[in-house]
């Protein structure tokens, strides 16, 4: 195997930042999340999994899809996504995942997603893998592991050495020919996959289910506050807004958003009219289960969970995904 030390590591990082966007883990008032890069020195070697997924770099929170301007009688419309390649350093095998289920969704089938897709392509992952699992972690048993190479184009590991460095894709093993490196005979660490299994129950059963006492008893303790969306590597519901940016005599510029949107909002489904299909708080979070473990692996095959446990231990009246699964499978 290849490896590097953690010197080398910073050095081949701070090429990178100058070659193009560098988002990596970073420490923002208490809090550790993947942001852009303006001092290799902000940069964490040693991290939990961030408090939000690298989801971030592919579909942000907050961004401009279009910008339009109205002058005299004339009218000018432009796309406003970036140009320049972007490498997410730092990425955990789970949020690798979690692009992935993206990917299936918004690239992988017709009518594809331009701006995620536009995203994608200037993308390349590179992951470190975990130590360790952390609370609320269940990745193995969604097929997963602390190590997982998949959908990574290059992954490290941790060694007494430095780093072990294994690049998976083409497009990895041109991004490392910067990052200096010496052959080792060493055995790659063994993998930290250590939680207990959490059953993952088949779609139909949870068809079965759709009018079971099981959302009632979890979803009236939800709160609708959204942050199990927002934490999470896999959900994408949006809402698009316009908003007005300047206007003088003569001229109007207006700017197309992309937002992020949560199915669990009391607001999301409602309609012209009012109506609300989905008006209590049993209802949102059985769609979101749904989701997840029955609508998407209908479709696609594999659950839209990773099991990086983040919903888990961010939800403030304590709503398990976990505890939801094994009601699911026990009934």
């Amino acid at each position: 195997m290849k490896v590097a030390t953690r010197e080398a590591v910073l050095a081949w990082l701070e090429q990178l930042a100058g070659d193009g966007d560098l988002i990596a883990p970073q420490e923002i008032d208490g809090h550790v999340l993947y942001r852009r890069v303006s001092s290799v020195k902000d940069i964490l070697l040693e991290y939990e999994r961030p408090e939000l997924s690298a989801k971030e770099a592919v579909l942000p929170a907050t961004e401009v899809l279009l910008r339009m301007e109205r002058k005299g009688g004339e009218a000018t419309l432009e796309e406003a996504l970036p140009d320049r390649p972007q490498v997410v350093f730092g990425v955990r095998p789970c949020d690798a995942r979690g692009i992935a289920v993206l990917d299936a969704l918004l690239v992988e089938q017709d009518p594809i997603d331009r701006a995620y897709a536009h995203h994608r392509e200037r993308t390349t992952l590179v992951g470190l893998a975990c130590p360790q699992m952390w609370e609320g972690c269940f990745c193995t048993s969604m097929g997963g592991a602390p190590d997982d190479k998949a959908h990574l184009d290059v992954l490290l590991r941790q060694t007494d050495g430095g780093y072990a460095v294994e690049a998976v894709t083409e497009s990895g093993t041109a991004l490392v020919k910067g990052l200096e490196t010496t052959a080792s005979k060493a055995k790659l660490p063994a993998s930290a996959a250590d939680a207990e299994a959490v059953p993952v129950t088949k779609p139909e059963k949870w068809r079965e289910l759709f009018e079971g006492g099981i959302w009632r008893r979890h979803g009236e303790r939800c709160l609708s506050c959204r942050i199990c969306t927002y934490v999470c590597p896999t959900c994408r519901c949006f809402d698009v807004v316009d908003r007005v940016v300047e206007r003088r005599t003569g001229v109007t510029r207006i700017e197309r958003l992309r937002v992020w949107d949560a199915c669990t909002s009391p607001n999301y489904r409602r309609v012209a009219g009012g109506h609300n299909p989905r008006s209590t708080k049993p209802d949102r979070l059985r769609n979101r289960f749904f989701c997840k473990f029955c609508y998407y692996p209908e479709d696609f095959g594999p659950p839209a969970c990773v099991g990086c446990g983040r919903c888990v231990v961010s939800c403030p009246v304590d709503i398990d995904i976990t505890e939801v699964m094994q009601d699911v499978a026990k009934a």
